[in-house]
């Protein structure tokens, strides 16, 4: 699984334009009133205010290359304030084998730069163009289970073909990869926030034609190829 296209809401997108777009340089590849869309690498991150309910935020990851998480760190913190964790602005995952950093933009969403040592290297000095993709979205549904058990029907399985957890978080994805949907019920804090998960709607495509909806109801409806499963 790749994220080709991830869709999310927000209350503030002439604020989100000029952070992601003026301030960050993500290139800019449509817009209206309404929404605007960038390129992250090889995905395309789209934000909508059209029908937009109170102050939806979520979690989302990038990946980065592999050897340019100390470069990258220095860029991000020209630009933003780096979220805190038990005293450290930075996170070695050892499971997976990446460090990791976070920030809030201005809607809240907690993004994340990842390094994971499975990504590509990178000899250009560190800029935006170098993010290769998005690497998570935290999918956080009512019913984690059932959800998960619907991606599995299209071929998006737990990174460990472990069991499903109504408590923990599930990557479904690929390791190989470094691209997961983290899903998730409400309730959980998001590490590096004082964000606690909430059900808003987003969408994503993926590369197989997949696409992946929590409707505004907080329904889920999960397509492949243009069947609804």
């Amino acid at each position: 699984m790749v994220i080709k296209l991830l869709i999310l809401q927000t209350d503030r997108i002439n604020e989100m334009k000029k952070f992601y777009v003026d301030l960050f340089g993500f290139p800019l590849i449509k817009e209206d009133k309404d929404c605007f869309r960038i390129a992250v690498g090889s995905s395309q991150l789209e934000f909508t205010s059209e029908k937009v309910k109170g102050h939806p935020y979520y979690h989302f990851a990038f990946n980065i290359p592999s050897n340019q998480f100390n470069e990258a760190k220095s860029w991000v913190k020209e630009k933003v304030k780096l979220n805190v964790e038990d005293g450290e602005d930075e996170v070695y995952f050892s499971f997976f084998e990446a460090n990791a950093l976070y920030f809030y933009d201005p809607a809240g969403n907690i993004v994340e730069f990842i390094s994971r040592n499975t990504s590509k290297t990178e000899t250009k000095t560190f800029s935006i163009e170098n993010v290769l993709n998005i690497s998570e979205i935290g999918l956080t549904v009512d019913d984690a289970v059932k959800a998960g058990n619907k991606l599995m029907e299209i071929g998006i399985y737990e990174r460990d073909n472990g069991p499903l957890s109504q408590t923990s978080l599930n990557f479904m994805g690929e390791k190989s990869k470094g691209i997961f949907i983290i899903l998730n019920q409400p309730g959980r804090r998001w590490i590096f926030s004082n964000k606690i998960s909430e059900v808003y709607p987003v969408e994503i495509l993926t590369d197989d034609s997949s696409r992946i909806t929590v409707r505004s109801d907080n329904q889920v409806e999960i397509y492949k190829g243009g069947g609804r499963l």
